[in-house]
């Protein structure tokens, strides 16, 4: 791959007669030599004055190139000047060096309103580049580029929602009548004609596609080397983390760099626990709360509920929260322990509520701090599966069981759990699918073996049925992003429908 290229460009112009309008746009290609980098457009135009136009990333191409864009819109009243005809170049600089594409030393040249142009050894090439698929958007629209030169009849755009299960074809229309190709109205670069087409998408989650033109006697594609065009909605972005019940050093600033992060990360669901909040003789302080704080620091405060359990540290009312971006329904509390006495550090709560996602549907979402398996950790995970079970109804799509269990992986405790055969550690299913394959569905008797290393005590596991897939998960808060805010880590989870 050369360092930087010329994939496409368009110089057009229009307007009425005191308001005349020209535009340039540029599509480039460059290698990712290095995360540093700046990449610009140097140009002039019929007044010989050269300067440079920056260029912003796009996406990722499939070799492992980088995709650029820039444009620039100028305006003209009556009596002035637009940039006209323009010669450019490319420039690419990194920290150790700096690539041109000039067309080898003749620079590239296109007339005002010439139109639009491909590089010489492209046929098509899509413009409309996949980025992301927002929430609300039901239709994706393309625009392709082909060469002008050759007898394309047609362009079509294959295209499922389904992974493919079922195919659909969107036909794409020519910009304008199809004319002969002026010459020389480019230097370095030959004609291209536009077609544009909208996929209607709907509720879809993710969409694939690629692309096809057709002459007489040939079909061209562009299928992204193979890995066609791929668009997904954002997906269900979920944190968990014990805050520490205010045992923190430098506390105020880590409970503002918790903020920062679940601004940062998109997150939408948040579930804490070790929230404190001061004692005050058993009445507690809501403006000392440790979720309420962090919630109020957020550019955007979400829904919050939370609940205590039990004084904590001799001092503060400590408990569990579930922050959420969306309104938070049904909300519930209980004691799953043996025990209700708030003196005693054996009294667990969990807080639980549904949660109507856009694109996913409902979720039952639960906060749950239990105790080590000597204090009871077995009876408190049955009575919080049992009331997890009542609580679901044909309507909630999946039940998500967050927290700080107090049980390793592979102990006595997880396996409890596993062998309960109805809820599934989901970050195992994520960032480990093999060994999450051998503990649940080909039931290795020595599947706990393998999780000796695993040394993890916070977690979210799922109903076995739930109709969400885990596809990310990592450990967060360590020296690695944000830096340590608690003595646990914490675990955030990305979710898509299944």
């Amino acid at each position: 791959m050369d360092p930087i290229r010329l994939l496409y460009t368009s110089n057009t112009a229009g307007g009425r007669a005191g308001a005349r309008r020209q535009t340039l746009t540029f599509l480039i290609l460059v290698a990712d030599l290095d995360y540093r980098k700046t990449v610009d457009l140097v140009w002039c135009g019929r007044d010989g004055v050269w300067q440079r136009l920056p260029a912003n990333y796009l996406t990722k191409t499939p070799e492992g190139g980088e995709v650029w864009h820039a444009a620039a819109e100028f305006g003209a009243e009556a009596g002035s000047a637009l940039p006209g005809g323009i010669r450019f170049a490319l420039h690419y600089r990194w920290p150790d060096g700096e690539a041109w594409d000039n067309n080898l030393g003749r620079d590239y040249q296109t007339r005002a309103g010439s139109g639009h142009h491909l590089a010489d050894d492209l046929v098509l090439q899509t413009l409309t580049l996949p980025t992301a698929l927002d929430l609300e958007t039901v239709e994706w629209p393309v625009v392709v580029a082909t060469d002008a030169r050759l007898d394309i009849d047609h362009v079509s755009v294959h295209w499922s929602g389904d992974g493919w299960r079922r195919t659909r074809q969107a036909p794409c229309k020519a910009a304008g009548r199809r004319r002969k190709p002026a010459a020389g109205p480019a230097t370095g670069l030959k004609p291209a004609r536009l077609w544009h087409t909208r996929l209607r998408i709907g509720e879809a989650f993710r969409i694939e596609y690629c692309i096809a033109a057709h002459t007489r006697s040939r079909t061209y594609w562009d299928n992204r080397a193979g890995q066609n065009y791929r668009l997904s909605r954002p997906p269900l972005r979920v944190l968990v983390l014990n805050l520490h019940c205010y045992q923190e050093d430098d506390q105020d600033r880590k409970f503002s760099q918790i903020a920062r992060a679940i601004d940062d990360w998109r997150a939408d669901l948040v579930c804490l626990q070790e929230v404190a909040e001061h004692w005050n003789n058993g009445y507690g302080d809501w403006p000392s709360n440790a979720a309420n704080i962090i919630n109020a620091r957020l550019s955007r405060p979400f829904h919050l509920h939370c609940d205590w359990s039990h004084l904590g540290f001799d001092r503060y009312r400590e408990g569990v929260a579930i922050l959420s971006r969306y309104p938070l329904e049904r909300q519930e509390s209980r004691y799953v322990s043996d025990s209700s006495d708030v003196y005693s550090i054996h009294s667990r709560k969990v807080v639980a509520a549904n949660v109507t996602l856009p694109r996913f549907g409902r979720i039952d979402v639960f906060s749950a701090h239990l105790s080590w398996w000597e204090d009871g950790f077995e009876s408190q995970f049955r009575r919080l599966a049992a009331w997890a079970d009542a609580r679901r109804d044909s309507e909630v799509c999946g039940t998500l069981l967050c927290g700080d269990f107090n049980v390793a992986a592979g102990s006595i405790g997880y396996r409890l759990i596993v062998e309960g055969n109805q809820y599934r550690d989901q970050y195992l299913a994520a960032s480990a699918p093999n060994l999450y394959q051998q503990i649940y569905r080909v039931n290795d008797p020595h599947w706990h073996n393998y999780l000796a290393e695993d040394y993890r005590i916070d977690y979210i596991f799922m109903n076995k049925s739930g109709a969400l897939k885990a596809v990310a998960a990592r450990a967060v808060f360590t020296e690695q992003d944000y830096g340590r805010v608690s003595d646990h880590c914490g675990y955030l989870f990305e979710f898509e429908p299944r």
